[in-house]
């Protein structure tokens, strides 16, 4: 269920990356809708912005986002898009950070939304919901390794190959 995501990196180059550490489990999809609100989405709305304080969670059930971000100085950029099943804004949410990314859902995109007190509510009261949280959270990160290997040149593995 991978998807092909772009780093933009200073030189130029594209790097490819799957981005299906987005994609969330489908009993997470249905515990949250308990207490999501459907959310209407012309083309191109801003889900949230890179810097801004987090207030809830969007479950993308149709459609394409893009998640990007741009590093103080704009040295580089990192662009991604997101489909189905993807859930935007976990990291932000569960840490009460500001977001790191800014989400775009594009025309078409069916959402849902869950406020951070729902989402606080909702995992404190199941803690099987708690794991599944922590298997999405260690898929980002393991996709944000990907990312920084893959922009070093390095596989999998951390070796790095010199051209």
């Amino acid at each position: 269920m991978g998807r092909t995501i772009n780093v933009l990196l200073p030189r130029g180059q594209n790097v490819p990356l799957d981005s299906s550490a987005f994609v969330t489990h489908p009993e997470l999809v249905l515990a949250f809708l308990k207490l999501a609100e459907a959310r209407p989405c012309e083309p191109d709305c801003v889900l949230f912005r890179q810097g801004e304080t987090p207030t809830g969670l969007y479950i993308l059930h149709e459609g394409a986002a893009t998640l990007s971000t741009n590093c103080f100085g704009g040295e580089f950029a990192i662009s991604l898009q997101t489909t189905a099943g993807s859930l935007l804004g976990l990291p932000s949410v569960l840490g009460r950070k500001p977001h790191q990314l800014t989400a775009i859902a594009h025309g078409g995109a069916r959402l849902s939304f869950i406020s951070s007190d729902d989402f606080a509510s909702l995992i404190q009261s199941d803690p099987h919901l708690s794991r599944k949280i922590l298997e999405v959270l260690a898929e980002e990160v393991q996709f944000a390794r990907r990312a920084v290997l893959s922009e070093i040149g390095a596989d999998d593995s951390g070796a790095v190959f010199v051209n």
